[in-house]
């Protein structure tokens, strides 16, 4: 199994970006073969039985798939957005594994990775198999592609004026603690792909020019934008704003607010991660 899942890992490095076809409704989905080991020690050859079962679940899974209106089956240089591979181990008499993964071609991310069990070696038992993982896959398949989100460095409105200029490199250093924190939940929720916005250079701040955020995420190849602003009310008191916009109309689609006076700067992150955790991955 181990060699089996260096091959799934190395697959996300080496797939083509994907690219339906104009007009194309019917979502392409790449499927070789699986690999077949048997290491159980046996003493009778059962290669050809292997094969046969083996090309039999292929056929199976092939056709469950491109049953379902919503698929198709490709090549991965054909339109394929997702690559379904995986193997099969005999490891005795009675036990057999099945490593099978499903990758998003376009975001060369894993949408399924997991490892069955099933109990016997023959026909029946090979069926039932393929009607499980068919199930698994198929409902892999239709988990929707995550969003791809351009999340924009936060930025510090500050109402104290006496405090105005001081502490810059610790504010900066919180600020980047903030920005950082908020990608990872993000990412880690799988519902988006966050994209690396890079050195976007900013002439003004992003909270007061009108959402021309929307228009920088668009360039970066993204769907959606966020920005973030951290309000400091005084030097142990602050509140925390975020806004999502749709690339490619501007229109704001999420937003949240905190409304209340929380902690000290050092709490900027626990904040900004509770805030849009609440009501941005959790509310949705």
């Amino acid at each position: 199994m181990r060699r089996i899942a260096l091959i799934l890992f190395a697959l996300l490095f080496v797939l083509p970006a994907s690219h339906s076809p104009a007009g194309a409704e019917a979502i392409g989905v790449a499927m070789d073969d699986f690999s077949y080991t048997d290491t159980s020690a046996e003493p009778a050859n059962q290669t050809a039985a292997h094969e046969r079962r083996l090309q039999a679940f292929m056929a199976a899974l092939r056709r469950d798939v491109s049953a379902d209106g919503r698929y198709r089956l490709a090549s991965a240089q054909d339109g394929a957005a997702f690559k379904v591979i995986g193997g099969i181990q005999k490891t005795s008499t009675l036990v057999q594994w099945a490593k099978v993964a499903v990758i998003d071609v376009g975001a060369k991310k894993l949408v399924m990775d997991k490892l069955y069990t099933f109990r016997g070696d023959n026909d029946e038992s090979w069926e039932r198999a393929e009607m499980f993982v068919s199930r698994e896959v198929m409902a892999a398949l239709s988990t929707p592609a995550p969003v791809a989100l351009a999340v924009f460095d936060f930025e510090l409105e500050d109402t104290t004026a006496a405090t105005a200029g001081a502490s810059a490199a610790s504010d900066a250093s919180y600020l980047a603690e903030v920005t950082a924190g908020v990608r990872d939940e993000l990412s880690r929720s799988g519902r988006y792909r966050i994209v690396d916005v890079g050195g976007e250079a900013k002439a003004r701040a992003l909270r007061d020019c009108d959402g021309c955020e929307a228009a920088m995420a668009q360039k970066l190849g993204a769907d959606q934008s966020l920005i973030g602003v951290v309000r400091r009310v005084s030097r142990t008191e602050y509140t925390l704003g975020f806004q999502v916009r749709d690339a490619r109309t501007g229109a704001v689609l999420a937003r949240g607010d905190s409304g209340l006076r929380l902690g000290a700067d050092y709490s900027w992150k626990r904040g900004a991660v509770r805030l849009v955790s609440e009501k941005l991955v959790t509310s949705q």
